[in-house]
């Protein structure tokens, strides 16, 4: 047993908290999911009892700008002095920002409560259990702006490539990193005959009352708003379905 845990903790609660930062991951990285439940049986080691898993947040990023239900929950019931100890597999898991992460250290220390990861277990009433968490917190958020910036930088070198594909245009489908025209064949119609009416005058201006006589709201089967409605500015989206539909 850690020198950290004391009897006056063991009697109150322990809560293991499991976060995934998207449906994706919870979906696919189930050995992540397991292994961060799998700090359960770590504080039972410890000689906690009661023990509840927070896991609220699967699916919503840590970096602050996504509200967490489970992260104040737990919050909630560490400032009112219920819980012994709060443990997660590593400290990104609580929090990528410093603001909740150094928020968290502070009621801990408050309450006397303990915090756990894989590696230790840390009393932030002590002044260098309260140093490592928190140069734990200030790395996992620069590791997140790394993470952005690499990102960034991959998504601007693949436009400058041309294959940078963020939604697919009018009459298209993503296939992949491809881009192919509607399976459906009404939507394959109904842009070839924006194309053939517009192409009849010479413009999307003078095509315009052709398409307000025979009351097309929108080319038949075009199932993308903006497309060639009656109304203010339609000559405008007559022109994006013809700019943007033609594969």
């Amino acid at each position: 047993m850690s020198d950290r845990i004391q009897r006056r903790r063991l009697e109150r609660k322990a809560i293991p908290c499991v976060r995934q930062s998207s449906a994706h991951q919870v979906l696919h990285n189930r050995e992540s999911g397991a292994l961060q439940c799998a700090m359960r049986d770590r504080l039972l080691g410890l000689g906690f009892a009661q023990i509840e898993t927070i896991d609220d947040d699967l699916g919503r990023s840590a970096s602050g700008s996504a509200e967490r239900v489970g992260f104040d929950r737990m919050a909630a019931q560490v400032r009112l002095g219920r819980i012994g100890a709060v443990a997660v597999r590593e400290a990104s898991r609580f929090a990528r920002n410093s603001r909740d992460w150094r928020r968290l250290i502070e009621m801990c220390r408050v309450v006397d409560t303990v915090l756990a990861d894989q590696e230790a277990v840390y009393a932030p009433r002590q002044s260098n259990d309260r140093l490592l968490p928190g140069l734990k917190g200030s790395l996992n958020e620069c590791e997140l702006d790394l993470l952005r910036q690499r990102s960034l930088a991959a998504r601007h070198k693949k436009a400058r490539r041309g294959e940078l594909i963020v939604a697919a245009p009018v009459g298209c489908v993503k296939n992949g990193d491809r881009l192919e025209k509607d399976p459906d064949r009404r939507v394959r119609e109904a842009i070839a005959l924006a194309f053939d009416k517009v192409e009849e005058p010479g413009s999307a201006r003078q095509a315009l009352p052709w398409f307000l006589e025979h009351g097309l709201d929108r080319p038949p089967g075009v199932r993308t708003a903006g497309s060639c409605g009656a109304g203010p500015g339609t000559p405008r989206r007559v022109c994006d379905v013809l700019v943007r539909g033609r594969l």
